[in-house]
């Protein structure tokens, strides 16, 4: 794996945003819940319960009460853990557009959900924020 980046100009340049194929949502159960069978994408434990993401299909089997329906890009940059200023100026750039987004760090990557139908349009937005950034 490449070396992460910390420049907030390399990372812009480089974040090559990509839309996953289907709807992930948000839902929450009890804490203690065994979650293994949804194959979460993402959990976190907060005070008022367990948060998962799932495909919506999933959910759906489960019969899990969908508080969103999102769709999932990833900044294909390997972003350093530490880097200052990509998750505000992502964020600027979907809120002028109107575009709400929940941020998601991994290890190597970040990951957006937006609203499903806003999806292309986040994609959009992005790869334009990119595209100016390159050119720059």
């Amino acid at each position: 794996m490449n070396r992460p980046i910390t420049d907030l100009a390399d990372l812009l340049q480089s974040m090559r945003p990509t839309l996953h194929p289907g709807v992930y949502v948000y839902a929450s159960l009890p804490q203690n819940t065994d979650v293994s069978a949804l194959a979460p994408l993402g959990t976190f434990r907060e005070a008022e319960g367990l948060t998962v993401i799932v495909l919506e299909e999933v959910a759906l089997r489960a019969g899990l009460t969908i508080l969103l329906r999102s769709a999932w890009i990833t900044l294909t940059v390997h972003s350093d853990l530490l880097a200052v200023g990509l998750t505000a100026g992502v964020a600027t750039a979907l809120a002028q557009a109107g575009i709400p987004c929940n941020m998601v760090a991994g290890a190597f990557h970040d990951h957006l959900f937006v609203p499903v139908e806003s999806g292309p349009a986040a994609l959009a937005v992005l790869s334009a924020l990119q595209q100016h950034h390159t050119v720059s």
